[in-house]
This record gives C-alpha cells, sequence and structure tokens, in this order.
C-alpha cells in the first residue's frame, strides 16, 4: 500500500496511516488536500476486512462489498457506480506484456526487413500481438482517492513519480511527459489525470498496430504468393473488435461519471455554492479524456473496415484471375472444337472418303485445320478490338 498526500502546492509521500491522518487532519494552507492510496489485489484479498477497515478510518466509509468483489474481479469490464459517500470507477488499461509484445513484434519485422535473403513461406506476416487488458478500481471520497489495480503497473507509477517530483516553480527534475504540470487538488483531478494517462497508452498503440494491418493487406494483395495466414486474420479481427468493445466500455463508464459530476453541480447550485470551483476544469478534463477514448474506438473502427476491405479487394482479384484462365480455356477449347470435328470425320471407318486414298491428303487435312485456327483467332481478335 502506496500513500501519497497532495496539495496546492506540493505533493509527498507518506510513511504510514498515521501520517496520512496527520496530512488531513493537519491546518494547510488552504483546503484542497487529498490522500492517494495505491492498492494491490493481493493486499485487498489476502485480508479484506482488514483493508476496508484501513481505508474507512481515514474515510470514515465502509466500502460495500459488491464494490469490493467488483474491485478485485480481474474479469470486471469498465464500469461506474456511486453511493452516498463515494463514486467507484473500473477501468481496463493495457497490461505492459502486451506493449512489450507490440514491441517485439515490431523488432521482428524491422530484423526479418534487414534479411531478405532469408526465404519465407507463402502469406508470411509477422502476428497481431494479443491486446490484453486488466482492471484498475478508482473509490473516489471526499478527500481520499483509492486505486486498487491487479499488480505492477507503469502508468501508476510513472504518474506518481511525475508528481513527486514536482516544485512549487513548476518545472520536474524528469523530462517525462505525463498529464498535468501541477498536483491535482482534487481526488478526481487526479483520478482523471491517470485515466487519461491510460488511454494515451492505447493511443500510443495506433502506429503498431497500423503498420502490422497493412502488412497483412499487403500479403493479401501480393499476386506472387497465395495467401495462408486466414487463422491470423481471424485472430486480428478478433483483436480489434475486443478493442472497440473495450473503448465503448470506457467511454459509458466516463459518461455516467460526467453526469453524475453534473447532477451533483447543478444539486448544489440550488442549495449552496459550490465547495469546489474546479468543477469546470474537470468537465473539460472528463471531455478531454472521452475524445482520447473516441480516437482509439474511431481508429479501431477505420482497422477493422480496412482488414474488411483488403479481404473483399482479395476475392476480386482471385475471382479477376480466376475470370482470366477460365477465357483463357475457353479460348483455347473454341479453337480446338473444329479440330476434334475434322479428326473426327476423317477418322471414321468408310472404305471410300476424300483425300484418303491420295498422298497428299494429309497435308489437305492439316492445311484446312490451319485455316479453321486462323479464321477462328481472326474472328476473336477483331470481335476484342470491336470491344476495345
Amino acid at each position: 500500500m502506496l500513500l501519497t498526500g497532495f496539495a496546492t502546492d506540493r505533493a509527498l509521500p507518506l510513511e504510514s496511516l498515521e501520517a496520512a491522518h496527520a496530512f488531513l487532519d493537519g491546518p494547510p494552507a488552504d483546503s484542497e488536500h487529498f490522500v492517494w492510496i495505491d492498492s494491490q489485489f493481493d493486499e485487498v484479498v489476502s485480508d479484506p476486512d482488514g483493508w476496508r477497515k484501513t481505508i474507512q478510518t481515514l474515510t470514515g466509509a465502509t466500502i460495500l462489498d459488491l464494490h469490493l468483489q467488483d474491485a478485485t474481479n480481474p474479469a470486471h469490464p469498465s464500469y461506474f457506480d456511486t453511493t452516498n459517500v463515494y463514486d467507484m470507477v473500473i477501468f481496463r488499461k493495457l497490461t505492459m506484456q502486451t506493449t512489450d509484445q507490440i514491441v517485439q513484434a515490431e523488432t521482428e519485422h524491422a530484423a526479418a526487413l534487414q534479411a531478405p535473403r532469408q526465404r519465407r513461406s507463402a502469406g508470411f506476416v509477422p502476428a497481431l500481438a494479443k491486446i490484453d487488458t486488466q482492471p484498475v478500481a478508482f473509490f473516489v471520497f471526499d478527500h481520499v482517492l483509492v486505486t486498487v489495480r491487479p499488480g505492477q503497473s507503469r502508468t501508476l507509477e510513472q504518474v506518481r513519480r511525475r508528481l513527486l517530483e514536482f516544485t512549487p516553480n513548476g518545472r520536474t527534475a524528469s523530462h517525462t511527459v505525463v498529464h498535468g504540470i501541477r498536483p491535482p487538488t482534487r481526488p478526481e483531478d487526479l483520478m482523471l489525470r491517470l485515466l487519461n494517462a491510460m488511454v494515451d497508452r492505447y493511443l500510443e498503440l495506433r502506429a503498431p498496430l497500423t503498420r502490422q494491418l497493412d502488412r497483412w493487406q499487403r500479403a493479401l494483395l501480393n499476386p506472387r504468393y497465395g495467401f495462408s495466414g486466414w487463422e491470423g486474420l481471424l485472430d486480428a479481427r478478433i483483436q480489434l473488435r475486443k478493442l472497440e468493445h473495450l473503448c465503448e466500455e470506457q467511454r459509458d463508464a466516463l459518461q455516467e461519471f460526467r453526469d453524475t459530476l453534473l447532477d451533483n453541480t447543478y444539486s448544489r447550485t440550488n442549495e449552496a455554492p459550490s465547495p469546489h470551483a474546479t468543477d469546470d476544469a474537470l468537465l473539460v478534463r472528463i471531455n478531454d479524456v472521452m475524445e482520447h477514448v473516441s480516437r482509439v474506438l474511431t481508429h479501431a473502427r477505420r482497422l477493422e473496415d480496412s482488414i474488411e476491405s483488403a479481404v473483399q479487394i482479395h476475392f476480386s482479384a482471385v475471382a479477376h484471375r480466376t475470370n482470366r484462365t477460365m477465357r483463357l480455356l475457353t479460348l483455347i477449347t473454341a479453337l480446338f472444337m473444329p479440330l476434334t470435328l475434322i479428326t473426327g470425320i476423317f477418322g471414321m471407318n468408310f472404305v471410300r472418303m476424300p483425300w484418303i486414298g491420295e498422298g497428299d491428303g494429309f497435308w489437305w487435312a492439316m492445311g484446312l485445320m490451319a485455316a479453321v485456327i486462323v479464321v477462328l483467332g481472326a474472328t476473336f481478335g477483331i470481335a476484342r478490338l470491336s470491344r476495345d
């Protein structure tokens, strides 16, 4: 369990729960301060009651059993739910293995291009890396943000390191680019920054996926080799459809969170002024995250349509080549049918037939066949020129 405290001008690591209590109960210069509790599945599953009591000591509220089960379910889709004391958002992010597989596939393809003498089988295409995701649960309280993740998360660790390196002059010691140059002032703000960083990982996959699918298209339209990677192509379509459904679930969860934030804002308008002056900034950040998710969704649909178009063009090209072959065979058959007729006539067992007993009869028959071929060839040629 990692604890981090956030105020308007600083972010600092907290060593213990007592330090977190002191940070929340202390008299900061302003009231906009909160604590980020980052936990892993193992900590929650090993002692769920103890972990829930720990959260209750800081927040004063109890996490529902159903929400705790959802937070530790590795197969749970992106989801949003709310209670009177906290909001819960489950967001599926890319695993580190997926990114590594994409990079490995790109490296292998570059090495294959540098070795042109290597013999490849027909339809050889590097396989599309499998897109694996895992859920991250967010529990948003008034002054506490709780995250539950399956294991090591490069994105969350990068965001934490970036925020801890923040200095009051607005600069950091690292050049790593993560959304937000100042510490967040609310748990919702920090959650949206984390979500934005997760969605950016999906955006980084656009170029590698496009290059891989371009290789599929070139293999489908290559006339020199027959395409044999239909199983891999089907897997690629499954992965793209999986990414499409994933983005739709993410967008629905963010839309529900946005509607809840708007409802709370309007309800406070009728009762009292909003205690936070950054609701508009949060809405802008939510819209930005949703726009990034929509870009990933649009790109996944475009890639799926590209694969479908390439498959249709492939079958059209195959049909065109088949038609050309059948046309050639039809032409040959049309030329040899009269010759077969002539051969059949002179092969009949009659005693007296023209040219049978003559010495030049064979050459007369061969000349007749040649004349038939010339006439038919000229007829077909004139007909083709007239069509053109």
